[in-house]
């Protein structure tokens, strides 16, 4: 049986941080000495910003963001055209749009995707609230910014099919060669997806 290196406070530091995305063991024993070597600059102020989002962070109960306030600031916002709603996986999606700012719309997460292999089902997903919001007279469009997955597409077409009653226009994100991406290193979806949504010059 392996010997503890460290105090029980240290381990469990290490074992929550190992619990963290693209965290394993070792770079959870590297980032927690790292975290303790600074102290001051590093350690206290991250657990004081911790503390405070623990206590402050809850979800908007408009769209599903992450936020301080209910609604939350993107909701918030009288500039945004509320006629249209992006509809995202999850809050990394919606902030990811966010910062590209190529538009200035009303957000709908989801919480997740349809997976029946992880048995995600409908029940689980933020769908009547969607269905809900598509049904207001005001809304016209429905953007579905969900990932080019087996599982994305899937839910793209089940919300298709569930608004298809509604008077609002569904439309997805363009799929195909990115700015920059050589054609020789796409895979054959992108490819095709590329070329089935080609565009006039």
């Amino acid at each position: 049986m392996a010997q503890a290196t460290a105090g029980p406070e240290i381990e469990r530091l290490v074992q929550l941080l190992a619990r963290l995305p693209g965290f394993g063991p070792r770079s959870a024993r590297r980032a927690a000495l790292h975290l303790i070597g600074r102290r001051e600059q590093l350690l206290s102020p991250l657990a004081d910003a911790m503390r405070v989002a623990a206590d402050r962070i809850v979800v908007c109960g408009a769209c599903g963001n992450l936020d301080t306030s209910d609604p939350c600031t993107v909701c918030r916002d009288p500039g945004r055209d509320t006629s249209i709603v992006v509809v995202v996986e999850g809050v990394s999606d919606l902030w990811a749009l966010e910062r590209a700012g190529a538009l200035r719309a009303a957000y709908h997460v989801l919480g997740g995707v349809l997976s029946p292999l992880d048995g995600v089902r409908p029940e689980h997903l933020s769908l009547d609230g969607l269905v809900a919001r598509a049904s207001r007279p005001d809304t016209r469009e429905l953007i579905l910014a969900l990932n080019a997955t087996v599982d994305g597409q899937t839910t793209a077409h089940y919300i298709t099919d569930l608004v298809a009653h509604l008077p609002v226009k569904v439309t997805r994100l363009a799929h195909g060669v990115p700015i920059g991406g050589e054609l020789d290193y796409l895979d054959e979806g992108t490819l095709q997806a590329a070329l089935r949504q080609r565009t006039a010059m």
